[in-house]
């Protein structure tokens, strides 16, 4: 359809659709899309190499997975928003706004629950931390993800140090066979920064040392709590972040609800023009 010329009713030219909202929605998409391959490449290329590695345990926390799915996602729901606005389909733009909208709201909802049951969100998270403890040495990701929060918060375990023991590597029965048997990850330790020569194995047997003793060498609060203490000392970081996250969504929803009144608005011009062109006397 071309540009908004003339006025309404002046001829064939005139377009109640703007090129600039058009257009504006189909680049606003078309960045997104770009994110969404760039997404599904990575998360792709992270799922082979794990693939090769046999790493293949605890698939529910899986950066990789989640990155595939919410790049399949954000690839679908931006397809339709950029072919919507260039064809002016009404139906792939509502169902580009309708996505979008159901987004929103579920990250609302999410938001709004998660404050208002904090305890079990704190519940599920531990229990998801747990099962991180679980599968540790099976997921180069996840232990990876593992050691840099115990470094980067301070701390050693879910609750305490001796959550460690839930991991069959560092358990601390006694047919437990491993070298591993009664320690933490290297994660866990202190470490000096005037130290010359870093001991890998400070974490060797530190589940069987109690508290204090124990906390001279590693860190014995547990990630729980530190990240609760995290998250209540950056509330304006997070809430900067949560409206980041909102606003391309707001801006997104109202651009394409704007593009289809357009469109409605235009196809009921093109059907009066239609109709007195056939029947001048109408």
């Amino acid at each position: 359809m071309g540009g908004r010329r003339g006025a309404p009713g002046s001829g064939d030219d005139y377009s109640f659709v703007s090129p600039v909202v058009k257009y504006l929605v189909f680049f606003f998409n078309f960045i997104f899309w770009i994110i969404s391959l760039v997404m599904v490449g990575i998360g792709v290329y992270a799922r082979m190499m794990k693939h090769a590695e046999a790493a293949l345990a605890c698939l529910a926390v899986d950066p990789a997975i989640m990155l595939m799915v919410v790049g399949i996602l954000m690839f679908i729901i931006t397809f339709c928003g950029c072919v919507g606005s260039l064809r002016e389909n009404i139906c792939l733009l509502q169902t580009f706004c309708i996505c979008l909208t159901v987004i929103f709201l579920l990250q609302l909802a999410a938001g709004i629950l998660g404050f208002v049951f904090s305890d079990k969100a704190r519940n599920r998270v531990t229990e998801m931390i747990n099962n991180a403890v679980v599968h540790y040495r099976e997921d180069i990701d996840l232990q990876n993800l593992i050691d840099f929060g115990q470094k980067e918060f301070g701390c050693c375990g879910g609750v305490t140090y001796t959550d460690w023991s839930r991991n069959m590597y560092f358990n601390c029965s006694l047919d437990n066979p491993s070298r591993e048997r009664c320690s933490v990850p290297f994660s866990c330790c202190i470490l000096s920064k005037d130290q010359q020569v870093i001991n890998t194995m400070c974490g060797q047997g530190m589940q069987n040392l109690e508290h204090i003793e124990a906390g001279d060498h590693i860190y014995t609060n547990g990630c729980i709590d530190k990240l609760v203490d995290w998250i209540h000392s950056n509330l304006f970081l997070l809430g900067g972040i949560a409206l980041g996250l909102a606003i391309p969504q707001l801006v997104g929803i109202l651009l394409s609800q704007i593009l289809i009144n357009q469109i409605k608005d235009q196809i009921k011009l093109q059907n009066y023009n239609l109709k007195h062109s056939s029947d001048p006397w109408s």
